[in-house]
């Protein structure tokens, strides 16, 4: 599909077999072109479109180039997050002298709200740099916000897992599955959120790089382009730090697994302890030997069961006395 935004542009749907893109088009969206249009926009912008395949490269060289005076740069963006399965996808960008043109095989929530946005407001995408810088604040801006929501989830599993009442703590085996599934799913995110602030880092390093952007006409994008590095050099680090709080909550939940495995094992072990000496008692005397001296004996059945008693009842005393039950 292809549209195309800017000052009369309204992000209708250009047709491949169109003749051109209108002339007051400063940002062209190609989403899973095909042939036609990848055609129309190679013939009428006079600039490579990059392939599917090339966009799925991951070393720098081949998202962050210059070639023909246009720039070519692939970013990670987050995608799926709605949907429960959040993963990265690349968007390609090529800014020439006044036209942006992006190529995408998915649609993240920032790039659908941000071409809402640029056809009820066309001063965003007045001009190509102001579009590419417009549409990376929003990419950075949902960054931001998807690690609020992970902070926020952190903090519940927290109170949770260190609650300040013991019995509060316990967790059955389905509720400590679900916590350990939450966590993992959080630190998948947060694994996502961070390549796709990386990525993105790269890629205003190397918009900061190009001449372009150097030019005095250019101070203020330049200014921009800074505030946006540090923003997103900042969500790394950010997203670094929830990460090793997540292996933190981790631990501790397996922790508690530990707590309570060994709580099972200790009841398991004293109580052997408790009940041997009166099932060897009781084995004894339930031997029935002709000549055994108990046997004949008045008391001896009084006598047997309060020595099985006894030997009940002493371990008890002892455990509880040092401390182990």
């Amino acid at each position: 599909m292809l549209r195309a935004y800017g000052p009369g542009c309204d992000g209708g749907v250009i047709e491949p077999k169109a003749e051109k893109i209108p002339d007051a088009a400063t940002w062209v969206d190609l989403e899973e072109p095909t042939e036609e249009e990848e055609g129309l926009v190679e013939r009428c912008i006079r600039m490579d479109v990059p392939t599917e395949d090339e966009m799925a490269e991951i070393e720098p060289s081949s998202r962050l180039y210059e070639q023909n005076g246009a720039l070519y740069m692939t970013v990670s963006v987050l995608f799926g997050v709605e949907d429960g399965e959040p993963t990265t996808t690349p968007i390609s960008f090529v800014l020439s002298d006044k036209r942006l043109v992006t190529v995408r095989y998915a649609t993240p929530k920032p790039v659908r709200a941000f071409s809402e946005h640029a056809r009820r407001d066309p001063e965003l995408v007045r001009d190509a740099p102001t579009a590419l810088v417009r549409m990376l604040d929003a990419l950075i801006d949902r960054l931001a916000d998807e690690l609020e929501a992970v902070g926020s989830d952190m903090e519940q599993v927290s109170a949770h897992i260190f609650h300040k009442k013991m019995e509060d703590r316990r967790i059955p085996a389905a509720r400590l599955t679900a916590l350990l599934t939450r966590i993992g799913r959080l630190q998948t995110l947060v694994t996502k959120i961070r390549y796709s602030a990386v990525s993105t880092t790269r890629m205003l390093s190397f918009m900061s790089g190009a001449n372009r952007f150097n030019e005095g006409a250019q101070s203020d994008m330049r200014h921009h382009l800074t505030s946006l590095s540090t923003d997103a050099a900042s969500l790394s680090e950010h997203a670094s730090f929830l990460s090793d709080n997540l292996t933190f909550l981790l631990d501790a939940s397996l922790g508690l697994i530990s707590i309570e495995q060994n709580a099972a094992m200790k009841l398991f072990s004293w109580a052997a302890l408790v009940f041997l000496p009166p099932t060897l008692i009781a084995g004894i005397y339930g031997m029935n030997f002709k000549h055994m001296p108990e046997l004949e004996w008045l008391h001896g059945y009084p006598f047997a069961l309060t020595l099985i008693f006894l030997s009940a009842v002493v371990p008890i005393l002892y455990l509880k006395r040092r401390g182990w039950i």
